[in-house]
């Protein structure tokens, strides 16, 4: 009988276009799946990789072989979680990747509590802002705040809640340039952002009766951490869009104005992505359930129109 540890080798160096990722993704040297995937082919009678110095492509057979090995994995994946989903109590490391300004704003005071429920589970959080690879980097959730949910064929998205972004200003920064009540107004006021190309930077801003305007700006400041902005922006160096649950404090002490009441920004989408076989696992269930929970009844989420 074929060795099936053969097919999962070959399926892996397929799916993540060579040997070396293969070896960094299942602690097996190169040199090893190589000749693994060598037998392999030499037992089938088949070659199932064509072999370049720039990349790996898949021949006609090794096509066919891969969906066959796709599905074997998925399988024996599906049996160990199965196994897993009977236990009564949820344990063992989830591992969850996350915004900087969402750990900061909700998830960071969500988990110890999430943790003083299930004793027996682990969380290996990574804040960080930047896109994770969940099956490459062994990430069990993945949160995120976008303006769309990616259509993805691997992953399932759980819908948590929206944000609202507001437009703001300090209070010192509106006594030295003046009032804003237009969107000309902006014009001649300093501005900050996340990014810019060219020294510009745009907003996407809708009215009170619901036209889309697109404003350039050239923002006197950039930095890539809305935290960074935030400090920046209370200082007085310039108007911001930040999302509402960074600045509610601000706005009641009267730090921080907001600049044309009634305008908005497309609320940013507050999601989990995972895999649906992981969801299987009682911890990973669990958590993905709790923060759904806790962060859709959370004051600073929007309610979708």
């Amino acid at each position: 009988m074929q060795d099936l540890n053969d097919l999962l080798f070959f399926a892996e160096v397929a799916e993540r276009g060579g040997f070396a990722a293969a070896g960094r993704a299942l602690g097996v040297p190169k040199s090893r799946l190589s000749r693994r995937v060598a037998e392999l082919e030499q037992s089938l009678g088949a070659q199932l990789l064509q072999r370049s110095t720039r990349r790996l492509s898949l021949t006609p057979a090794g096509e066919t072989c891969l969906r066959h090995c796709l599905a074997m994995r998925d399988a024996a994946h599906a049996a160990a979680d199965a196994v897993a989903q009977v236990q009564t109590e949820p344990r063992g490391t989830v591992r969850v990747s996350c915004p900087v300004t969402l750990a900061h704003s909700a998830i960071g005071s969500l988990l110890p509590v999430f943790l003083a429920h299930y004793p027996q589970v682990r969380i290996d959080l990574r804040v960080l802002n930047r896109p994770v690879d969940l099956i490459e980097e062994g990430v069990d959730i993945a949160l995120r705040v976008r303006a769309e949910i990616e259509d993805s064929g691997t992953l399932v998205a759980k819908h948590l809640g929206l944000s609202r972004a507001r437009l703001v200003a300090a209070k010192v920064q509106i006594e030295r340039q003046g009032p804003v009540h237009t969107l000309d107004d902006l014009t001649r006021i300093d501005t900050l952002a996340m990014s810019a190309q060219e020294e510009r930077a745009i907003w996407q801003m809708r009215s009170p009766s619901g036209q889309v305007h697109t404003v350039t700006h050239s923002p006197r400041y950039v930095a890539s951490d809305l935290e960074t902005l935030k400090f920046a922006l209370l200082q007085g160096v310039g108007a911001a869009s930040l999302p509402d649950y960074m600045c509610r404090e601000e706005l009641a002490d009267g730090r921080l104005v907001e600049l044309l009441p009634g305008w908005s920004f497309p609320p940013g989408i507050v999601h989990a992505v995972f895999l649906r076989r992981r969801a299987l696992v009682p911890a990973v269930r669990r958590l993905i359930d709790f923060l759904a929970e806790r962060l859709t009844n959370a004051d600073w989420m929007a309610i979708a129109d």
